[in-house]
């Protein structure tokens, strides 16, 4: 359904700050880019209040409010960001939600961006298109959680169940990127699944320094044959990051046991992680006298590939009879788990999200 009140956002990055307003079918104006200013909080704010005062002049109707991501460590219901690694103007508390909502005399929602992402996926992206795909294959399997990760400069998360985000009683849930590495118990889950990971796999494999590694995109074209390089080397660098967010990703399910989707710039290489990522949660666990289990319960699916989905989709579907009646059930008991890239683009999937958490925050008030 449609809603043409507009809410101001932005995507705030190390480098620059970009500004649009939007409403349910996406931006009403040309985005605003800034220069970030990250080590001087009055220039920064400044900024800040420069960019949404372009984008509120240029909107075509009144914004009901303002909402967007910001790096954390954060407060986020309380609108107060502190710590942040990329952005050290906000270090030591900085209640920028209170501000905006000073400075513009407007409700002000600020998440993280991996929240904001699993939001806008769950709203009008991977969810309600894997529950379509079920409904019309007359399937009683319904999903009602959705996890979301981001692979890019970092690993984020973010979790959605029955169309409310989920963020914790510190604003510090699906934290994945602090989950135990795979490959180096010792480290933790991004290091080896984001940009620097895949260089730094392709510069280990080939003793080549780090400096000198391709970007994750030409380490993907070399994977795929496009490219001249150690295509032995791309291949298994893909294949090591598939292996530890395979491994974050078993033991996320393991507790929340629904769909997953990936965003980030990386998951354009899906075709090169995502089969070590599932044949990763797919594998076998051991008990104390070495007896082998499976990982998870659940069966793994790569919805980016047409046998798997039919096959998800498929399940295995049964009829019962209800004892000591003629009542019959339909009834699929595999337990599965779907996961795809993001439907909508990460960008558009937070910039959606933002908008129906501003909404959803103004209209149950």
């Amino acid at each position: 359904m449609s809603d043409e009140r507009i809410v101001l956002t932005l995507d705030a990055g190390g480098t620059n700050f970009v500004f649009s307003a939007v409403d349910s079918t996406g931006e009403v104006v040309e985005p605003v880019r800034l220069p970030a200013e990250t080590k001087d909080l009055t220039k920064s704010l400044a900024t800040i209040v420069d960019g949404f005062t372009q984008v509120s002049q240029r909107s075509p109707r009144k914004p009901v409010a303002i909402s967007f991501a910001f790096p954390g460590p954060a407060d986020y219901p309380r609108g107060i960001i502190d710590n942040v690694g990329n952005l050290p103007a906000f270090a030591g508390g900085v209640a920028l939600g209170p501000y905006l909502e000073e400075q513009f005399q407007l409700p002000t929602f600020i998440n993280n961006d991996g929240d904001l992402f699993a939001y806008g996926e769950a709203i009008a992206g991977l969810l309600p298109a894997v529950n379509k795909m079920l409904a019309d294959a007359d399937s009683p399997k319904r999903y009602r959680t959705l996890f979301a990760v981001t692979l890019g400069t970092g690993l984020g998360g973010g979790l959605v169940h029955n169309g409310e985000l989920f963020i914790g009683d510190n604003s510090n849930a699906g934290e994945v990127w602090l989950l135990r590495n795979r490959l180096h118990p010792e480290c933790f889950a991004e290091e080896g699944a984001c940009i620097r990971a895949i260089r730094g796999s392709y510069a280990r494999i080939t003793g080549t320094s780090l400096d000198d590694a391709p970007t994750p995109q030409e380490i993907g074209s070399i994977a795929e044959g496009e490219m001249a390089g150690d295509s032995f080397a791309a291949i298994a660098s893909f294949a090591e990051l598939g292996q530890v967010v395979g491994d974050a990703l078993a033991n996320a399910m393991t507790l929340l046991d629904g769909l997953v989707v990936v965003g980030g710039g990386i998951a354009n290489a899906h075709r090169l992680f995502m089969q070590p990522l599932i044949d990763e949660m797919q594998g076998r666990i051991k008990t104390y006298d070495g007896r082998e289990m499976d990982r998870i319960v659940q069966k793994v699916f790569n919805l980016e590939s047409a046998d798997q989905t039919e096959a998800f989709v498929a399940g295995v579907n049964k009829t019962i009879q209800v004892p000591g009646s003629n009542r019959t059930l339909s009834y699929d008991p595999m337990k599965r788990i779907g996961i795809g890239v993001s439907r909508l683009g990460t960008s558009a999937a937070v910039s959606v999200g933002a908008h129906a958490f501003a909404l959803n925050a103004i209209d149950s008030q």
